[in-house]
């Protein structure tokens, strides 16, 4: 079973090409490369505002003036419904524009896009979220859901893997949610000093200290493609079927609607039938050179 299709609307109900402006809100530094950024909806006019539920996964295309645009996920909603959050990694002209915007700044956006992370078919079951890296961002909402929803799971728990102690985003949410009772949570580094007290190594080495049935588990995943790959890997190893993990391919997009041809991936196209994707749909194409 695949998630479902992705509701195609754009911020501009007129033109989903065009990009409406909305000024920053709050802007938050994460690591020393990496911003949050938090915009009023209610700032921009025509959006079509879909429920909080419908979010998590999905994708908004972020306008720098006179730069560029870019994808980035939707790292989360305010419970009023009119704030929308991106965490943004400056990797490129554009996300470099994007994080040093300051409040009262306009950026242009155009989404939600695509198809999120299937919540409605995760419950129920034990629910896995592992995240590597900048992965956290488009997973953190789906922890904001399962916490909010607590019994609709079984068993929740949070693996997340990065390269150092300073590359951790959202330090301050971590150490809350390790003191939620009903979520089970691991963090790992690949490297760090002696003050670090946590786990050094590969985020699946977490798996083994963490309660969950696998053949009643639905796992959601986003990392780097080499970390998605060892992760379905393992857990499929565990028992956890490909078609119960899910996976968030954001690679190549520019169009968000399918135009471009930018985003293909075998038969798909990244950006209007994922960005998740049951790894059941991806695994005869990971391993095939140059795609």
């Amino acid at each position: 079973m695949v998630p479902a299709p992705a509701v195609r609307t754009g911020a501009n109900a007129a033109d989903p090409y065009r990009p409406v402006f909305a000024p920053v809100a709050r802007r938050v530094r994460e690591t020393a490369d990496v911003v949050t950024l938090e915009f009023d909806t209610a700032a921009l006019p025509g959006m079509r505002k879909p429920a909080p539920a419908a979010l998590p996964g999905r994708f908004d295309m972020l306008y720098a003036f006179g730069v560029g645009e870019i994808p980035v996920s939707i790292s989360g909603i305010r419970a009023d419904d009119r704030r929308l959050l991106h965490t943004i990694r400056a990797v490129g002209p554009v996300s470099a524009a994007l994080t040093r915007m300051r409040r009262g700044e306009p950026v242009g956006i155009r989404g939600p896009f695509g198809r999120g992370w299937p919540l409605a078919r995760a419950a129920g079951h034990d629910l896995l979220v592992i995240a590597g890296g900048i992965g956290m961002a488009p997973l953190r909402p789906v922890i904001h859901h399962a916490m909010e929803q607590r019994a609709s799971f079984g068993r929740v728990a949070l693996l997340y893997g990065a390269r150092t102690p300073q590359d951790l985003l959202y330090t301050r949410e971590l150490q809350r949610w390790r003191r939620e009772p009903g979520l089970q949570v691991r963090v790992a580094v690949d490297r760090a000093g002696p003050e670090w007290e946590g786990d050094v190594g590969l985020v699946t080495r977490q798996l083994a200290k963490v309660r969950f049935e696998p053949h009643d588990t639905v796992a959601m995943v986003c990392g780097p493609e080499i970390m998605i790959r060892m992760t379905a890997l393992a857990l499929g190893e565990l028992g956890v079927a490909p078609d119960r993990v899910y996976v968030s391919m954001e690679r190549n997009m520019k169009c968000a609607l399918g135009h471009c041809g930018h985003c293909q991936f075998g038969p798909s196209f990244v950006c209007k039938d994922g960005p998740v994707f049951a790894y059941s749909e991806l695994a005869p194409l990971m391993t095939v050179r140059e795609l």
